[in-house]
């Protein structure tokens, strides 16, 4: 038996109606498909995490480094445990999080945050051995699972017209369209955006890695010309290559030893309740996306993938990187064919083999990275169909679900929404039946949450 016929056998290809090659192609999909993260999380997180003596570029490299090797754990545990052909990464919209909303904006260290992030890491790996995530998960109500996917498409879409500087602030209405065709930045932005697109729409494989890449060459091949000095749509100066990464890794243990337990907890408690949420949402997202999901729209032993990530977020904690969690570019391997983790040890294997890229990353600009959050923005927004908006229980709750997250800028605070509005407008309209108990818990306690949040007794 040669090893196409044991993978085969191994992952129960056939008997999911899928074959050894359809796996692989399906695998290469979903990879060319995600790889742009290991560009866009280094960029991220670096404008949050410092290291004394490294310069800005040697930290990107560090991450990207953990970034892969995060991703390609979690996706082997994906392939051989769970047997599904998702790929798993550090997710966007969480790392925004991390590196915005906790680092730069509550002032809390880097390295607290990625202990946070190993605590909660931990507490989800328990919680899903127990099976205490899937059954929070499955009283979601249905419009929030069915919108989810597009409400992190808008706040992912918000962010990178941001980083391009295509939407900049603005005093008397809080953000307005920037001066484009006056700004490098954002012509080339602009331009790699509409390329990426364009090869998107004609179904080309890997159209946001060629995009990504076409633009940096553009922006290289004008400074090299003389039109630009360099350090205005290139990086001004390049590293060495940057392998080691232990100022990175194990820098969790610094943030556990230097805490003050109450701001620690609350710290802790703010990444469970946002990764909870947003973990949930994205894994339904994807689901939705490959009609993985039941007629409840309920994903079936959602517990093994839910426990991939778990191991995945731990692991990322460790290396140096946030929250890990199933990549909607997923789908795209699924519509290829892929139906088992076959698809996903191609994924993971590929995410190591791409080590060995890791010098070119520093040379690829900020705002050819950010045209992945655009393009996979607009990706997820066709989640939108799947609402009925007749009925006003769910126009409500995936009203709110999609438009909070980009307005609160957080993916969290709008699946709160979401639950929260959907036993309200059920209770109003006289259908009290139709919701479960343990959806009422859930939304009492969100308010209860909110009240304590937004008065500042907690994070």
């Amino acid at each position: 038996m040669g090893i196409a016929d044991t993978l085969t056998a191994r992952f129960d290809v056939e008997q999911h109606g899928s074959d050894f090659r359809t796996e692989l192609v399906a695998g290469l999909t979903t990879f060319l498909a995600m790889s742009y993260i290991i560009v866009v999380n280094p960029f991220i997180l670096a404008e949050a995490i410092r290291i004394p003596g490294y310069e800005f570029f040697e930290v990107v490299q560090m991450i990207a480094i953990a970034t892969i090797l995060s991703s390609a754990l979690a996706t082997l545990v994906m392939s051989l445990y769970a047997n599904r052909p998702f790929g798993l990464a550090p997710g966007l919209g969480l790392n925004a999080f991390f590196a915005f909303t906790v680092v730069l904006g509550l002032g809390i260290p880097w390295e607290t945050a990625l202990a946070a992030v190993f605590v909660e890491g931990i507490l989800f790996m328990a919680l899903t051995a127990i099976g205490a995530r899937e059954y929070v998960i499955r009283l979601f109500p249905e419009p929030v699972k069915r919108s989810v996917g597009a409400g992190i498409g808008l706040f992912l879409l918000f962010i990178g017209f941001q980083e391009l500087q295509i939407v900049v602030p603005d005093d008397a209405t809080l953000v307005t369209l920037g001066g484009v065709f006056g700004n490098p930045w954002a012509i080339l932005g602009l331009a790699g955006l509409v390329l990426t697109f364009v090869l998107w729409a004609r179904n080309v494989t890997g159209a946001i890695v060629i995009g990504i890449v076409t633009t940096s060459l553009a922006g290289w091949g004008l400074t090299l010309a003389g039109l630009f000095e360099r350090g205005v749509v290139t990086p001004e100066s390049l590293p060495s290559a940057q392998y080691d990464i232990t100022p990175l890794a194990g820098a969790f243990v610094d943030g556990l030893a230097d805490v003050e337990p109450l701001t620690f907890a609350l710290v802790v408690f703010t990444f469970f309740f946002v990764d909870f949420f947003d973990t949930a949402g994205t894994l339904i997202g994807v689901s939705q996306f490959g009609d993985f999901l039941d007629e409840d729209g309920d994903l079936p032993e959602m517990d093994k993938p839910l426990m991939a990530d778990a191991v995945g977020t731990t692991a990322g904690a460790m290396l140096g990187t946030s929250t890990v969690t199933t990549f909607i570019e997923s789908s795209t391997g699924v519509e290829e064919g892929g139906r088992t983790g076959l698809t996903a040890l191609v994924v993971a294997l590929l995410f190591l083999a791409s080590l060995a890229v890791i010098p070119l990353v520093a040379a690829i600009p900020a705002y050819a990275s950010f045209i992945a959050l655009i393009v996979v923005g607009v990706m997820m927004l066709q989640g939108l169909v799947e609402v009925d908006w007749d009925d006003p229980a769910w126009a409500v709750s995936a009203g709110l679900t999609v438009t909070v997250m980009p307005f609160a800028y957080s993916i969290a605070d709008g699946l709160a929404a979401g639950i929260i509005a959907y036993p309200l407008i059920k209770v109003a309209v006289g259908e009290l039946d139709d919701v479960r108990l343990g959806q009422y818990v859930i939304a009492a306690l969100l308010v209860v949450y909110y009240v304590l949040q937004t008065r500042g007794v907690i994070l």
